[in-house]
């Protein structure tokens, strides 16, 4: 039931934020920050634990640990650059969230081309 303790968390920072956002929408910003902050801290635990399932099903079949590594990192650069796109969002600078959502598409692709060799190496020793 930890989403419903992260659902009233939630709740309650989103009660703040609508008491502040008309007088002070400086703490209203500051307020969707560091909820989210503390959300993501709430789910470190978790995201460890799927990392290591991850690591452990790669051991299972044979997976170069190279190729997991990178596929973790780009998630992480997803939700990252999401998470900062939001905030970005929730502060009214739709610009700066689309540049930080371009970023994290652009490192994905650059972290990307060597699975990419890997799969176009493979096609071209089958054929």
């Amino acid at each position: 039931m930890e989403i419903v303790k992260i659902a009233s968390f939630a709740f309650i920072a989103l009660f703040l934020f609508i008491l502040f956002k008309d007088k002070r929408e400086d703490i209203s910003i500051f307020i969707t920050l560091i909820t989210s902050i503390i959300i993501i801290f709430f789910l470190l635990n978790k995201i460890n634990l799927i990392i290591q399932f991850l690591q452990s099903i790669a051991l299972k079949a044979n997976i170069d640990a190279v190729y997991l590594s990178t596929v973790i990192k780009i998630l992480g650069i997803a939700y990252v650059a999401s998470f900062c796109a939001e905030i970005c969002k929730d502060a009214g600078a739709n610009s700066i969230a689309s540049k930080v959502e371009l970023s994290g598409k652009i490192l994905i692709l650059f972290l990307a081309i060597p699975i990419l060799m890997a799969v176009l190496e493979a096609i071209l020793k089958i054929m």
